[in-house]
């Protein structure tokens, strides 16, 4: 029979489109299964406000009848606000076989181009504000909390297929020990002697005020990163409240300079932990799993670190990187991980170096030219840093 790849339709296809990743991950110990009551109103067109945006297509390869890959190919009118003729790419997920992964890669790329595309960018599920990135190295480890994970054989399938490396980022490891005495010098010297600058601890009573503030200071700091496209408050809002049990106010914060706020810090408990014993779902023992389990995770996650445009003259980093420091200390964590961070971004990787972080994966975004009139890529894409195992040290200066 070959291989047929097939357009799919949610929600209806949802669970199907999603459980073709148990095939293609069962034997991979580092997989981390989403939960699928979760993907299911992600995918839903009338619950997610992001499909108000963006019009996608998911697709599922079989190959003698059985589903052995899927795709998702998305044209969001706020990428091509940024990429004029990019569409997105992302859920690329297949078995190993080239076959497989090049019939699921035409249909993304066919559909896209029917609809004025000149590239696909990715992966991205489905947009930078989402999961994105490709594993390229640093396979030995689970992947931390709302970081993606992918077999170790998709980038030679990647090259193979033609696509091409456009971007890199980095995932950093910080072994817990004492706190770095030159970052706690820094904090304790700008909050000693620039006493209108002040940390405070999120307010979850006052969400919507908080939200809103972590809203405006992330389209501000992120904007001219490579991939990034502003998001409307009401996706950030669905986003949000996704993570809001997440959050925990000892791990995030907020920095105010005369009372306006000019940067913020969110760090997470690495779920994953407990996400990968539940195997995608909450009922019937998974609940169990999230009640018991809480409290043994020993990894965080440093998920945003984001300072306004008109505050990077500052090391408003310094007194939330001391601060989470000392919450891990107390959690008893064995350490945490900051990422995604663009390899470009030598003032955010500088101050992690200084605390003895390590680059432990990298991550990439490719390209696909599908038409003629596709730009070249001319920006420094970046290196894969060879990664280094957890409990690694660095020096500190």
């Amino acid at each position: 029979m070959g291989i047929e790849v097939r357009p799919i339709s949610f929600p209806k296809d949802t669970i199907a489109f999603c459980k073709v990743w148990w095939t293609i991950y069962r034997d991979d110990p580092h997989w981390v299964p989403p939960l699928l009551a979760e993907r299911k109103a992600f995918f839903h067109p009338t619950k997610n406000p992001y499909y108000k945006q963006a019009e996608v297509q998911a697709f599922i390869a079989y190959r003698d009848g059985k589903a052995v890959g899927t795709i998702g190919a998305c044209v969001d009118r706020k990428v091509l606000e940024h990429y004029p003729g990019a569409a997105t790419f992302g859920f690329f997920e297949f078995v190993h076989d080239e076959a497989v992964a090049k019939a699921l890669l035409d249909a993304a790329g066919g559909w896209a181009r029917d609809r004025g595309a000149n590239r696909l960018m990715g992966p991205f599920n489905w947009s930078s504000n989402h999961e994105f990135g490709l594993l390229v190295d640093g396979f030995q480890t689970d992947p931390c909390i709302a970081n993606p994970h992918n077999r170790d054989y998709y980038p030679a399938v990647y090259a193979a297929l033609g696509l091409l490396p456009a971007m890199t980022w980095y995932a950093y490891w910080m072994d817990y020990g004492p706190q770095p005495p030159r970052i706690a010098r820094i904090a304790d010297r700008l909050l000693e002697r620039r006493p209108e600058i002040k940390l405070r601890s999120v307010r979850l009573d006052r969400w919507d005020e908080e939200m809103a503030i972590l809203k405006e200071i992330y389209n501000d700091a992120w904007r001219d990163n490579w991939g990034h496209v502003a998001i409307e408050m009401e996706e950030f809002d669905y986003l949000a409240k996704s993570f809001k049990p997440l959050v925990a106010t000892d791990l995030c914060y907020v920095v105010e300079v005369h009372g306006e706020p000019a940067a913020v810090g969110v760090t997470f408990p690495d779920y994953n932990q407990i996400a990968k014993k539940m195997n995608g779902r909450v009922l019937p023992f998974g609940w169990a799993h999230w009640v018991f389990g809480k409290k043994k995770v020993n990894k965080l996650r440093v998920f945003i670190l984001g300072v306004k445009k008109d505050f990077q003259h500052l090391p408003l980093g310094a007194p939330m990187y001391a601060q989470t420091w000392k919450a891990g200390r107390a959690r008893k964590v064995i350490g945490a991980e900051a990422s995604l961070i663009l390899h470009s971004n030598v003032g955010m990787r500088g101050a992690l170096e200084k605390m003895g972080a390590y680059i432990y994966k990298t991550y990439r975004a490719f390209e696909l030219p599908l038409t003629e009139e596709a730009p070249p890529i001319t920006h420094d894409v970046g290196e894969i840093v060879p990664a280094k195992p957890i409990g690694a040290t660095l020096v500190l200066d």
